[in-house]
C-alpha cells in the first residue's frame, strides 16, 4: 500500500526503471532499466513508487548496494533489504530518483526524459511536426516517439518515430522545449505506410 510523498520541498522525479521480479534468496530484484549499470553507482538515493502512484517502503529512500547485468535487465540489491520477504512487496514498483541528483552529461549528450514534451520542428520549412511523447531503444540510436501536430487519435498518422541521430536531430534545446530536425526524404511517408500492430494505437 502506498504512502504519501517523501517529506521535503517539491522535487521533479525521474523514472529510471521498474522492479519486475525477485531473484534468489538474498533480496536481489530484476530491474527493467533505461540506464547503464554505471549510472546506478552515481545516484546517491532512489525511491520506489507503487502501481497506484503512491510511495512504497513508507516513502523512505533506498541506497543501491550492488547492481549487475542479467538477461537484458539489471539485478539490483538495496542496502538493508536482504531477503525475499523484504523485497516481495516492492515487485512492480517504479524506481525513481530526484532530477537534481542526475550526474551532468558531457556536452552534446542528453537525458531522453528531458526531451519528452519538446516540440519538433522541420528546420527547412519551420513547420511544427509534433511533440515528443517518449522514446524506444532497440540497441541502435534511440527512436523519438512523436505525436503528430494536429492529428486526432486513431488517424492514420497520429504519431511517428524519428531516429535520435545527430544528422537528423540537429538543433536540440531541452531547456527551450524544442528540437529542430532535418528529416531524410521519405521518413514521414514510411511512417504513414507502416501497418499498425493489432491492438496498438501507434
Amino acid at each position: 500500500m502506498g504512502s504519501s510523498a517523501p517529506v521535503g520541498p517539491p522535487v521533479d522525479w525521474v523514472l529510471i526503471g521498474r522492479l519486475t521480479s525477485i531473484h534468489g534468496l538474498r533480496g536481489e530484484v530484476l530491474v527493467d532499466g533505461w540506464n547503464d549499470v554505471e549510472r546506478y553507482d552515481e545516484w546517491p538515493l532512489v525511491w520506489l513508487r507503487d502501481q497506484s502512484g503512491g510511495w512504497a517502503h513508507d516513502g523512505m529512500a533506498l541506497r543501491v548496494e550492488t547492481v549487475r547485468p542479467h538477461k537484458g535487465g539489471l539485478l539490483v540489491a538495496f542496502a538493508g533489504l536482504d531477503s525475499i520477504d523484504d523485497v516481495e512487496p516492492l515487485k512492480g514498483c517504479e524506481l525513481v530518483i530526484r532530477k537534481s541528483d542526475r550526474p551532468a552529461l558531457p556536452e552534446g549528450e542528453y537525458y531522453m526524459a528531458d526531451l519528452v514534451g519538446c516540440a519538433v520542428f522541420d528546420r527547412a520549412t519551420g513547420q511544427k511536426l509534433g511533440t515528443v511523447t517518449g522514446w524506444q531503444e532497440f540497441g541502435g540510436p534511440e527512436l523519438l516517439e512523436v505525436s503528430a501536430e494536429g492529428a486526432k487519435p486513431g488517424e492514420p498518422v497520429d504519431s511517428f518515430s524519428i531516429p535520435f541521430a545527430r544528422s537528423i536531430c540537429v538543433d536540440i534545446d531541452p531547456a527551450g522545449r524544442r528540437i529542430g530536425v532535418d528529416l531524410p526524404e521519405g521518413l514521414l511517408e514510411l511512417n504513414r505506410a507502416a501497418p499498425k500492430e493489432p491492438g496498438s494505437d501507434r
